[in-house]
């Protein structure tokens, strides 16, 4: 067997088996599948919404690729900054930390008063959602290099640009990357949230539109659509890690 197929065989069963129990329980218990549709209601549900789901989906696919990448530079560029410059990092880190603690949901009708029904409120949400994961594990992957070979670096007379470009970036690859792969998984959710808030497509818009016609099925649609998109743009964000990181230990590994 594989290591491919060791390490995914055991959640994919998983999933067989809670599938299966799911439509076992539907099928015998006969709930009324407005309340919890069946596994079978909802691929029935998919193929018969097939064409407003992909361009849904697709509106949701640009938005998040937008707004994860505009999040992602931003998160860098704070990171950055605030490592060389310490009195700066002195002063914001602290806020941007009690930054997270103000809902999303709760700044996103005030994006749209601010910026209007445009894309413009859409990204900034997700920047918003995006941007500190990917800061913080940056800025701690650039404090984080070995002491050892600062030293050496600092004895051979190497200066601050050098420093950064040749030991203090490369030996936070691994962390920025960890940051970046949770950063694509709010994306997606950053997105949906930004559509409930106003938009004319996009899943989000979706979601919101089959809940009031008490169409449980294509909302467990959606809700699939979603998971797929972040899964989608977390094996993008992974691909683009063994590429840059080929050759060192990525986060969580020894070296």
């Amino acid at each position: 067997m594989t290591v491919a197929l060791r390490r995914w065989a055991p959640p994919v069963a998983t999933l067989v088996a809670l599938v299966g129990a799911w439509q076992l329980y539907t099928t015998l218990s006969g709930i009324d599948p407005w309340l919890l549709p069946s596994p079978a209601d909802l691929f029935a549900a998919a193929a018969e919404q097939r064409t407003a789901l992909t361009a849904h989906t697709l509106a949701t696919a640009r938005l998040t690729l937008l707004g994860f990448a505009a999040g992602a530079a931003t998160g860098l560029l704070v990171a950055v900054v605030l490592h060389l410059v310490p009195v700066l990092r002195a002063a914001v880190y602290p806020l941007l930390v009690v930054s997270q603690n103000v809902p999303i949901i709760a700044i996103a009708p005030l994006l749209v008063v601010w910026l209007g029904f445009g894309i413009a409120p859409k990204l900034v949400v997700i920047v918003l959602v995006c941007f500190f994961p990917v800061a913080v594990a940056t800025l701690d992957g650039l404090r984080r290099g070995d002491p050892v070979i600062a030293d050496y670096l600092l004895m051979s007379g190497a200066n601050r640009r050098q420093m950064f470009t040749a030991f203090q970036w490369p030996a936070a690859l691994p962390t920025m990357f960890s940051g970046l792969k949770i950063a694509a998984t709010y994306s997606v959710f950053g997105a949906v949230i930004s559509e409930w808030i106003g938009s004319d497509q996009g899943i989000g818009r979706y979601m919101i539109v089959q809940k009031s016609a008490f169409r449980a099925d294509r909302m467990f649609v959606a809700i699939a659509v979603v998971v797929v998109l972040a899964l989608l743009v977390f094996g993008l964000v992974a691909l683009g890690e063994r590429l840059a990181v080929r050759g060192r230990p990525t986060a969580g590994e020894r070296p």
